[in-house]
């Protein structure tokens, strides 16, 4: 499971698309809709929010606009708890996670869409997050897998 940190413009098509799918399971782990994945780490920051439903689905409705900004068409009925991002509190990463995630996206694409190349900022360059998420100092978060 991979919930991206950067900003879902960030995404070549299989990662917003597997971005997409995933969070949908994310969602219903933290709705108790299934047994598998509820201990997976990265859902911690979104078990630590006040609403965990909300903040899932408003990371949700980020992605779906990204989507239909490509023409692409995600079924948002899908998203249980649609929720505006502004209406509830930011979640926060580290630098150090987006650098990571960056390099991780860039490793993919080299591969399967080496074309999306040129529209992911240079090393060293802080990439944008999610805009769910408030951007801080730090290293890679303690539930990143590596």
């Amino acid at each position: 499971m991979r919930l991206w940190s950067l900003h879902p413009s960030l995404l070549d098509r299989a990662a917003l698309v597997a971005g997409w799918r995933e969070t949908l399971l994310a969602q219903k782990v933290l709705a108790g809709g299934t047994r598998g994945y509820t201990h997976h780490p990265q859902l911690r920051r979104f078990r630590t929010q006040p609403a965990p439903l909300e903040a899932i689905g408003a990371y949700l409705g980020a992605l779906q606009q990204e989507a239909t900004v490509r023409g692409y068409r995600f079924d948002v009925t899908r998203i249980l708890h649609p929720t505006t991002i502004g209406s509830i509190p930011s979640i926060p990463v580290t630098t150090g996670q987006l650098a990571y995630e960056l390099e991780h996206l860039r490793r993919k694409v080299e591969g399967r869409a080496p074309e999306w190349l040129p529209r992911l900022p240079e090393e060293g360059v802080t990439p944008r997050a999610h805009p769910l998420l408030q951007v801080g100092p730090g290293d890679v978060e303690d539930w990143e897998v590596r």
